[in-house]
């Protein structure tokens, strides 16, 4: 199964909506899912995502108070044999994937998906698979835009950053 994955969108202030070769790709890779890891800002952001496949979102800390009460702050879902989490950030970026691995370890899952640094981040901690897709929209905290796709084949997971320029 492919999970089109994006995080940190920030819409409507980075950008009206999500771009264009997010969605092209998302389409032509035939993913099934979609994970959105927060700082979505508006739900709108959302619903491209959600023409395309079943979109699972959690809230960040930028997100309106629509956002912040409708969609949780972490979220585990099983994809086939995988359990993976879904969670924003939080603090330094350049700890994040640390801090989080040692926040939500306890939880047993195989896979953490992430977002609030706008930095891409895909490799294992202490056996878990970490994986942030950047952020599509920014230009002003990314040096380049990106979004992901994880790829789950039984108990195996991988992941892929596709930047956008």
């Amino acid at each position: 199964m492919k999970i089109g994955v994006v995080s940190d969108t920030h819409i409507p202030y980075a950008a009206s909506k999500i771009p264009d070769v997010v969605i092209e790709t998302f389409k032509k890779e035939g993913v099934s899912l979609i994970f959105h890891a927060g700082d979505m800002v508006k739900e709108e952001a959302l619903y491209d995502l959600m023409a395309i496949a079943d979109v699972r979102a959690v809230s960040g800390n930028m997100d309106d108070a629509y956002v912040r009460e409708n969609y949780p702050d972490k979220l585990i879902v099983n994809v086939e044999d995988v359990k993976i989490l879904i969670v924003h950030g939080w603090g330094d970026p350049y700890t994040l994937p640390q801090r989080i691995l040692e926040a939500y370890s306890h939880l047993g899952v195989d896979c953490i998906v992430f977002g609030h640094s706008h930095k891409p981040y895909s490799g294992k901690l202490d056996g878990i698979y970490m994986f942030n897709p950047g952020t599509p929209t920014d230009r002003m905290f990314a040096s380049r835009r990106s979004f992901g796709i994880l790829d789950v084949k039984g108990k195996d997971i991988s992941g892929s950053i596709v930047y956008i320029d």
